[in-house]
């Protein structure tokens, strides 16, 4: 074929392809020109999924009479002048695309009203064409109307969904961006039925519960100021509490300078923190609100909107981690105190800092040994073990359960990743270990044995797949385990952690206590005393818990008391 030059209908459908995938894309870009209007109630009607009809009607400040036909005009805007503009996007929008993608394949009416007209103005458009402006009643704001969406574009209708599971999208969507615009109060309606209304509020928890369920919203836990104070800008929101998650990433809701978006740009950030905290397979879910300069974003990187990329990418990438593991090692600290303060001889008494103040712990247990009736205040006894497995305590209130594999694990873990950071010293084996692996094993071994040497296990070759277990982390009493089912885990564990992590977790438990090994009174006494000098307490490196308590109303509970 020759070269020809497209029209002016082709051009605006293929460029409308791009932005308007489903009636959800059309309530999106309507919704974020309310919210840039500085709208304070956004009300979205939608007539069969969408497909028939949307309507969006805000209280903004409207479009002058004058300017009104522009509007739709293919890269008209508001929002920008100049290319410099777009190295400081403060705006949802700004390419002047959406209007004229949604006329050009639905038919759009637009009445509009600024507070110094007496009247509002009406346009319509279709395609290419537009009406002249003329007078309409109005209130100030804008309302804005798309009918027959695709209807001159068959082939895209045929990929829409149901008429209620394209609602769905649209209610899923607007519901999660009002989690960023407390002040604006939403309305959604369908097929003349008022589906729910989220007023103005002070209060997030309202607003969670909207998006991730009244039960979930209550596992959600804000971000510390303290620790998302020191990223430039600003960081807040709410992350799941550990135990509390999904199976997949799709409940990790981001929003960049008020932009909601649906890229992973900082899922590894989630991953990363949770590190330890999460089992694998399982995912935490939440909401995270960064504001940056704007100088720092640049928006104008999809058709949608719906990506960004950011000049200082990897700074905001660690300032994130930080601050939501900070929340979780809190958080940790804090139920430790109420599931085994009592155990640890009143660890009420201690400091919210993770670190600070869990050095006279163990001073505490001394009395733990003794009669606990000899001291003043309610002291915790270790009872016995339970099945060989778990270790069984209690105040006279409540009962711990301790899971003895899971709590050695995380004592090992946090001691190997120490030993790393200061380099101290290995314990060499009075008789090495040898260990003949197989061909897969020799191989993961061989790309892992520098970070083992890391973390204090030192092991040589010893001939063609055979190795020598040479020495072992000092710090952990770690005992001898079998080398070849630790690299059969390693190989098989999830990549979704950093190496060091994943390696150094199952080291640690590959070399503790085990489920079905007795331990003696002091043995158990010890471990709990040593799991409570743990940064994280509550979790073995693999997600799992290493406590449970079960109060005296839990109890009253299983014999049907209450």
């Amino acid at each position: 074929m020759s070269i020809v030059q497209l029209d002016a209908v082709t051009i605006g459908q293929i460029a409308a392809g791009e932005i308007v995938e489903r009636p959800a894309s059309v309530v999106k870009e309507l919704v974020e020109n309310a919210v840039d209007a500085g709208a304070t109630r956004v009300t979205v009607n939608v007539l069969g999924g969408g497909s028939e009809s949307i309507e969006v009607v805000d209280d903004g400040e409207g479009i002058a009479p004058a300017e009104l036909r522009m509007s739709v005009r293919r890269h008209a805007t508001s929002k920008l002048s100049v290319a410099a503009d777009l190295e400081s996007i403060a705006t949802l929008g700004f390419r002047g695309e959406g209007l004229a993608s949604i006329a050009a394949v639905s038919r759009l009416e637009i009445v509009s009203r600024t507070a110094g007209s007496e009247i509002g103005s009406r346009i319509l458009a279709h395609g290419d064409d537009c009406s002249d402006s003329e007078p309409a009643a109005s209130p100030v704001g804008t309302r804005v109307r798309a009918d027959a969406l695709f209807e001159n574009v068959p082939v895209r209708r045929e990929y829409l969904r149901s008429a209620q599971a394209e609602f769905s999208r649209i209610s899923s969507w607007l519901a999660t961006f009002a989690l960023a615009y407390p002040a604006v109060t939403f309305v959604l309606r369908h097929d003349g039925k008022e589906i729910w209304t989220i007023p103005q509020t002070a209060d997030d928890r309202e607003r969670l519960a909207m998006v991730f369920g009244r039960e979930a919203a209550g596992w959600l836990l804000p971000i510390r100021s303290d620790a998302a104070s020191a990223m430039a800008g600003g960081l807040r929101g709410f992350v799941s509490a550990p135990g509390h998650d999904r199976a997949d990433r799709r409940m990790q809701i981001l929003f960049v300078n008020g932009r909601l978006l649906r890229s992973t740009l900082l899922a590894g950030a989630w991953t990363a923190a949770y590190a330890t905290f999460a089992m694998s397979g399982r995912h935490p879910y939440g909401v995270l609100f960064l504001d940056l300069p704007p100088e720092h974003v640049d928006p104008n990187v999809h058709p949608t909107k719906s990506d960004v990329r950011l000049r200082f990418g990897q700074q905001v990438f660690d300032a994130v981690r930080r601050a939501i593991a900070s929340t979780l090692h809190a958080d940790a600290a804090s139920r430790f105190r109420e599931h085994a303060g009592s155990a640890t001889g009143a660890l009420s008494a201690l400091p919210d800092t993770v670190d600070a103040g869990l050095a006279h712990v163990a001073s505490l247990f001394e009395h733990v040994r003794g009669d606990p009736d000899d001291v003043p205040g309610k002291r915790t006894r270790v009872l016995a073990q339970l099945h060989r497995t778990f270790i069984v305590a209690t105040d006279g209130d409540a009962l711990l359960l301790v899971d003895q594999h899971a709590a050695h694990e995380r004592i090992a873990y946090e001691a190997i990743v120490d030993r790393a950071r200061r380099a101290a010293p290995s314990e060499p084996l009075l008789v090495p270990l040898v260990a003949e692996l197989d061909a897969v094993q020799s191989a993961v071994l061989e790309r892992v044995v520098e970070t083992l040497n890391d973390g204090g296990l030192e092991i040589e070759a010893f001939g063609e797949k055979t190795y020598r277990v040479l020495s072992t982390p000092a710090g952990y009493n770690a005992r001898p385990f079998d080398l070849a089912g630790f690299l059969s885990d390693l190989s098989e564990d999830p990549k979704q952690r950093d190496v060091r992590e994943r390696i150094w977790a199952s080291l640690a438990c590959h070399s503790v206590t085990v489920a079905g090994e007795r331990l003696d009174h002091d043995e158990m006494t010890a471990l709990v005393e040593r799991l409570a000098l743990c940064r994280n307490p509550m979790h073995c490196p693999h997600g799992r818990p290493t406590m449970v308590r079960l109060d005296a109303g839990a109890i009253a509970r299983l014999f049907k008391r209450t």
